[in-house]
C-alpha cells in the first residue's frame, strides 16, 4: 500500500507535466534559466548567451534553484538520450519538468509517511487521495514558478514537524531547529513570503515551550547568513553585479516601495473568500472538521491560518503566494475525513459520512477534470510554435517573429528547436534559423523588415498582414476561452432524450476562440 500511494503522488504530478508540457510567462525565468546551464554551461564566457540578460524582467530572480534543477536533470537527460527518447530540445523541457515534479512529490510522500505516523494510516490514504484530486497543487509541482522551487524546502519543514509518534506533546528539538532553519533558508533565497509563515510558526513554538529565544536566535542568525551567502555569491555571478541578493531587492521593490501593487489590488478576504476554495476544494470542509475534532490539527493548522491572515495585509494577491499552507490543509482534511468514515457504516449515520467523503473525493476529480481539460486548451504559444517547427522543419534560413502573447503562452527557448544553442546529440548544422522574441514591434516595423521570414502574431492583427497580400496565413491556433453548457442538454426538456441521449454525458462544452496564426511571407 506505501509504495502504491508513493507511486500514485508521483504519477499523478507526471501525468499533468505530460498532459501540459507547455508553459506560461510566469514561470519562463527559472525556465529560461535552466535552459541556459544546460546548454551553455556555467564558464564565465558562457555568460553572455544567457536569456536573462536581455530579458531581465522587473526583479532579478535567484539562480539558485535553476542551476540545481538543470545538474539534477542531467543525468535524467543522457538516461533519456541513451534510450532514444530525446528527438529535439522540447523534449529537455519535458524532462526538466519530470525531475522537479518528482522533487516535489517525493516530499509529498514523506509528509504522507509523517502523516501516517502520527496520525495513523487511514488519515495517510485519505492525504494521498486528497492530494492527488486536487488541480492546482499537482499541476504546478512540474512547473518553474519561484513558489514550487520553494514548496519542495517548505514541506521537508512540515515533515520534520509532524513526523513524531501519535501521542507525542512536542517534536524533537533538533527537527524543530532544522525546520525553522529550511523555512529561514527559503525566505532568504527563494520566497520573500514564507517569512510570513515562519513567524507563526515560530512564535507557536516559543508559546509551547518548545524552543527558547535564545536558540532561535542562534538558528535563525546562522541559517540567514548561510543562505545569504549562497544566494549572494551564486546570483552575483550569474547577474554579473555585486553584491546582489535577488529576494531582498525583489521584497523592497514589491512591499517597501509598494510596486507590486502595479499588478493588481485584492481585498483583504480574498484568500479566504476565493483562493483557498479554488485551491483546496473538497478539502476546504473537510478540513474544518479535523481542525474542531483534533488538536493536534489546531497545532498545525493554527500557524498556517495565521500565515494568511498576514499576507492578506498586502494588496496584489496570487493563489501561489499561499501554496505552502494547502498540504496543512489536506492533512487536517484527511484527519476529518478519516473521522468521518471510520464511524460504524452499520448505523444510518456512518454510511451517510462515508458516503459524504466519497462524494467529496468524487467531485475533486470532477473540479479536476474539468481545470485539466482547460489548461491543455491554454498554452497557444507553446502549440503555435511547435506547429511551426514541424510545418518548416525540412526548410532553412527560417527567421520567425514571435508575438508577445504567443512568448506568454508556451513559446519558451526550449521550442528553439532549429536554432542554436544545440545538444551535441541533436546538433543540426544545415539549419540557419532564427527565433526573433523583440518586443513591441508594429505590423508597419515588420512588414518592412525583410528579414522576418514568417510571424507567429496575434489573430486580431492577422488583417493588418494579410490585407497587404504580402504575408499568407498558413494556420490559426485557438484556445480555451470558458465553459458553456451543452446547448443539447436545453431540447432535452423539448424532445425527450431520444433525440440525443449521449447529451447527458457531456453537459458542458469547451468554448474555444483564436488566439495566434501563423504567417509566411509572399515573395511571389
Amino acid at each position: 500500500m506505501t509504495t502504491a500511494l508513493d507511486a500514485l503522488l508521483v504519477g499523478t504530478s507526471w501525468c499533468h507535466v505530460l498532459l501540459a508540457p507547455y508553459t506560461k510567462v510566469e514561470e519562463s525565468f527559472n525556465l529560461h534559466a535552466t535552459h541556459d546551464v544546460l546548454m551553455y554551461g556555467i564558464q564565465p564566457a558562457a555568460l553572455h548567451n544567457y536569456d536573462h540578460f536581455v530579458f531581465p524582467g522587473a526583479v532579478p530572480r535567484t539562480f539558485v534553484g535553476s542551476v540545481l534543477l538543470a545538474w539534477l536533470s542531467s543525468p535524467a537527460i543522457h538516461v533519456a538520450q541513451s534510450l532514444g527518447l530525446v528527438s529535439d530540445k522540447f523534449d529537455l523541457q519535458i524532462i526538466v519538468r519530470l525531475v522537479l515534479a518528482t522533487l516535489n512529490a517525493f516530499a509529498f510522500c514523506l509528509l504522507r509517511r509523517a502523516v501516517s505516523r502520527r496520525f495513523g494510516g487511514p488519515t495517510g490514504v485519505l492525504f494521498a487521495l486528497l492530494t492527488c484530486t486536487q488541480f492546482h497543487l499537482p499541476f504546478w509541482v512540474g512547473r518553474t514558478l519561484p513558489n514550487m522551487f520553494a514548496l519542495f524546502p517548505v514541506n521537508l519543514a512540515h515533515y520534520l514537524l509532524i513526523n513524531r509518534a501519535p501521542n507525542s506533546l512536542y517534536p524533537p528539538r533538533h527537527s524543530l531547529h532544522a525546520a525553522l532553519a529550511l523555512l529561514v533558508f527559503t525566505a532568504t533565497v527563494f520566497r520573500s513570503e514564507v517569512l510570513l509563515l515562519l513567524g507563526p510558526m515560530a512564535l507557536h513554538a516559543l508559546i509551547w515551550g518548545h524552543t527558547s529565544i535564545t536558540k532561535l536566535v542562534m538558528v535563525g542568525l546562522v541559517s540567514v547568513l548561510a543562505s545569504a551567502g549562497l544566494t549572494i555569491g551564486v546570483d552575483s555571478y550569474f547577474w554579473q553585479q555585486w553584491p546582489l541578493w535577488p529576494e531582498l531587492h525583489g521584497l523592497y521593490f514589491n512591499v517597501i516601495e509598494g510596486k507590486s501593487s502595479e499588478w493588481g489590488v485584492l481585498p483583504y478576504h480574498t484568500y479566504f473568500t476565493s483562493f483557498l476554495p479554488k485551491l483546496l476544494l473538497a478539502s476546504l470542509p473537510l478540513s474544518m472538521i479535523g481542525f474542531a475534532t483534533d488538536s493536534r490539527i489546531r497545532g498545525h493548522l493554527g500557524p498556517a491560518l495565521m500565515f494568511v491572515g498576514l499576507i492578506s495585509a498586502l494588496g496584489h494577491k496570487e493563489w501561489r503566494f499561499i501554496i505552502y499552507v494547502v498540504p496543512i490543509f489536506n492533512i487536517a482534511a484527511a484527519r476529518g475525513a478519516s473521522r468521518l468514515v471510520s464511524r460504524r457504516k452499520r448505523t444510518v449515520l456512518g454510511r451517510f459520512c462515508f458516503l459524504a467523503v466519497a462524494g467529496l473525493l468524487a467531485s475533486n476529480c470532477i473540479m479536476t477534470y474539468l481545470f485539466t481539460m482547460a489548461s491543455m486548451a491554454n498554452y497557444p504559444g507553446g502549440e503555435a510554435l511547435s506547429k511551426f517547427n514541424e510545418f518548416y522543419s525540412k526548410r532553412d534560413n527560417v527567421h520567425v517573429h514571435i508575438s508577445n502573447l504567443a512568448a506568454q503562452t508556451g513559446a519558451s527557448l526550449f521550442l528553439h528547436t532549429h536554432a542554436p544553442p544545440f545538444l551535441p546529440e541533436l546538433a543540426s548544422p544545415t539549419k540557419h534559423w532564427t527565433y526573433n522574441k523583440t518586443e513591441n514591434l508594429s505590423p508597419r516595423v515588420l512588414k518592412g523588415t525583410r528579414e522576418v521570414t514568417h510571424i507567429v502574431a496575434e489573430s486580431t492583427s492577422a488583417s493588418s498582414f494579410t490585407k497587404s497580400k504580402r504575408w499568407d496565413q498558413v494556420d490559426t491556433i485557438d484556445s480555451f476561452d470558458r465553459w458553456v453548457v451543452n446547448p443539447a442538454i436545453r431540447s432535452i426538456p423539448r424532445i425527450g432524450l431520444g433525440g440525443n441521449p449521449t447529451a447527458l454525458l457531456q453537459p458542458l462544452k469547451m468554448a474555444k476562440s483564436d488566439k495566434l496564426v501563423i504567417l509566411e511571407r509572399n515573395t511571389t
